[in-house]
């Protein structure tokens, strides 16, 4: 069984505001996280570096090392690529928004927001990459794609592709109903974990992630246009 989300795990808030900051390290400590803090980018980033946080809350509007720059270097390096981001943006930074979902940021929430649903939201991408394997010993192989589930890796013709833990369950939610269409609604309730009112670019950028990383093969991803994604192609399973 996985344990709370909250049990000790570390969160690291890159964010200049200090109200915003103290406002936010209160809720996390009080739904049980361990909070540091830091407020330019390069302080944040060596902080990432040094503590390997569970999870960084991180705003795009920094001094010095932008938000982005910051969200950079945390998926080119070896210790932090895996290292989840939610980010925090001003709703005048829609394009800012959408290069960080694109540049792998799990999440986002624009400013202001209500202090318990970032608490929710850390939440919900803890328990993504918490989340245990199936169980399920055999692989999925979906044209040239081949998911093994029981060691959480992704190859396109026998090459591993490097996924982080949302892109990968986007990505198995996908192959486990294929040929069948999943509405962005649904597929926020199941691997986001989020209400499904809750703006769908998430799932857009995600999957736009997605079929770069898989190449050629990405091309299997359909998008049904004014619904969702369909995974095509044939499945077979293997022990």
């Amino acid at each position: 069984m996985t344990a709370p989300a909250a049990s000790g795990n570390r969160v690291l808030v890159v964010d200049d505001e200090p109200d915003i900051v103290a406002l936010v390290a209160y809720h996390l400590a009080k739904a049980g996280y361990r909070v540091s803090t830091a407020a330019t980018g390069a302080d944040g980033l060596a902080a990432a570096r040094q503590e390997r946080p569970a999870l960084v809350v991180l705003d795009l509007m920094l001094p010095g090392l932008s938000g982005l720059e910051v969200l950079e270097q945390l998926r080119s390096g070896d210790a932090t690529r895996d290292i989840p981001v939610l980010m925090l943006t001003a709703r005048r930074e829609e394009q800012d928004r959408i290069r960080g979902l694109a540049m792998g940021a799990d999440d986002y929430l624009t400013k202001p927001f209500a202090p318990q649903e970032l608490v929710l939201r850390v939440g919900a991408i803890l328990r993504r990459v918490a989340a245990a394997p199936t169980g399920k010993v055999d692989s999925l192989k979906i044209g040239s794609i081949e998911i093994d589930r029981a060691e959480h890796r992704v190859s396109v013709d026998g090459e591993e592709i490097e996924l982080t833990p949302t892109e990968y369950k986007l990505l198995v939610t996908l192959a486990e109903r294929r040929g069948r269409v999943q509405a962005r609604s649904h597929l926020l309730e199941t691997v986001w974990e989020a209400a499904p009112d809750i703006q769908t670019r998430t799932v857009d950028m995600h999957v736009q992630r997605l079929r770069a990383k898989l190449g050629p093969a990405g091309d299997l991803i359909e998008t049904v246009r004014g619904f969702g994604y369909r995974l095509k192609g044939g499945q077979t399973r293997t022990a």
